[in-house]
C-alpha cells in the first residue's frame, strides 16, 4: 500500500483528507479536524480521484459517503497512513528521546575520567544507558562511530568524513607522587633538575626524546628525557608515577583525580610538555541523535571538574 501510495505523487496529505473525510462524515468537520478550510480539503479530494481515475466519495447535501471503490481504498489507505505515522513518530523519537549511548575513547579517559562522568551524566539523564569502550590513540575506522568517539589529540584532526567537534582543550603536565620527591631528596625547580630524576613517558622513542617544555610566559627549555619506565598509554604511566616510579607527564584531566587524592603532586607547575585538543567524534552536526548532541555537551561543561585548560 504504501507503494500505491508514492505513486500518487506528493499526494498523502490528499489521501489524509480524503480519509478524514470518509471517517467523519462531511468535508465541514474534516476541515476542522485538519486544521483546513472546507474548499482547501474538497480540492484535495477531488484531486485524489482524478489521480486515481475513480471516483471516491458519493456527495449529498446532508452527507459524504465513500463509494464502494472509495470504501475499498480508505481500509488500505488508513492503514498505510497509520503505518507511516508510526514510522515518523519513530524517527522523531530517535532524535528527541534517550536511549542507547555508546562511547569509545582512549584508554586514559576511559579508566581515569569518563567514568565519574559517565555517573554523573546518567544522575541527570538516567533514561539514557550508556555503553563506555576503550580504543587506541587513534579512531582509525574510515566509518562514524554509531554513537560518540572521543579523541585527543596536539595535532589537527584528518578530514575523516563526519564530524569533529571540540569538546575542550587541556595540556601535559609533569606529575610524581610525594612519595617519589621525598626519595629523591628535591623536588626539580628547573626544567634542568628533571636530568637528576627517574623519567616516566608514554611512548617515547627508543634512545629517548626531547621533551621541548614551555612556561605560562611562553618560554621554551629543552629537556632531554631518557624515561626509565614507558608504557602505552598515560592512563598506565599515571599509576607508575603514583607507585613512585618517577616523574611522568599526564594530560590534566587525566591526572586530576589523583592530583586531588593526593596521589601525585605537580612538579614544575609553571611548564607543561604540551597541550592539546579533545574531540567528540560523531555524525555531523543536527544528524546526530539528541543522545549524542546531550553528551557531548554535558562534556563541555564538565570537564573543567577534571582540570581542563579553559577554551
Amino acid at each position: 500500500m504504501v507503494d500505491e501510495l508514492e505513486t500518487l505523487g506528493g499526494s498523502l496529505e490528499d489521501v489524509r483528507a480524503f480519509c478524514a473525510v470518509a471517517e467523519f462524515g462531511t468535508v465541514s468537520a474534516a476541515a476542522r479536524q485538519l486544521g483546513e478550510t472546507k474548499g482547501g480539503v474538497s480540492r484535495r479530494v477531488s484531486r485524489l480521484e482524478r489521480r486515481l481515475g475513480v471516483r471516491l466519495l458519493a456527495r449529498t447535501p446532508r452527507a459524504v459517503t465513500p463509494t464502494e471503490e472509495g470504501a475499498a481504498f480508505h481500509a488500505k489507505a488508513r492503514e498505510a497512513l497509520a503505518w507511516l505515522d508510526d514510522a515518523a513518530e519513530g524517527a522523531r523519537q530517535s532524535q528527541a528521546v534517550p536511549g542507547h549511548l555508546r562511547v569509545t575513547a582512549p584508554v586514559d579517559l576511559g579508566m581515569d575520567v569518563l567514568p565519574e562522568l559517565v555517573v554523573q551524566f546518567r544522575a541527570l539523564h538516567p533514561q539514557i544507558t550508556v555503553e563506555l569502550g576503550a580504543h587506541g590513540r587513534t579512531h582509525r575506522s574510515g566509518r562514524p562511530p554509531r554513537g560518540s568517539g572521543l579523541r585527543a589529540t596536539a595535532d589537527d584532526l584528518p578530514d575523516m568524513g563526519y564530524r569533529a567537534s571540540m569538546v575542550a582543550r587541556f595540556r601535559i603536565g609533569l606529575y610524581a607522587s610525594p612519595g617519589y620527591l621525598a626519595a629523591s631528596g628535591n623536588s626539580p625547580a628547573t626544567p634542568a633538575d628533571l636530568a637528576d630524576h627517574s623519567l616516566v613517558a608514554a611512548r617515547a622513542p627508543a634512545g629517548g626524546a626531547q621533551w621541548a617544555l614551555t612556561d605560562r610566559r611562553g618560554r621554551r627549555s629543552e629537556v632531554s628525557a631518557r624515561p626509565v619506565v614507558q608504557a602505552s598509554d598515560y592512563a598506565s604511566v599515571l599509576r607508575i608515577a603514583v607507585a613512585g616510579g618517577g616523574i611522568a607527564p599526564v594530560p590534566d584531566f587525566v591526572a586530576a583525580t589523583s592530583v586531588a587524592s593526593g596521589a601525585v603532586q605537580r612538579v614544575l607547575p609553571e611548564w607543561y610538555v604540551s597541550e592539546g585538543t579533545l574531540y567528540a567524534i560523531t555524525l555531523g552536526g543536527r544528524d546526530a541523535p539528541a543522545r549524542v548532541r546531550v553528551f557531548r555537551e554535558f562534556l563541555r561543561e564538565n570537564l573543567d571538574a577534571h582540570g581542563q585548560v579553559a577554551s
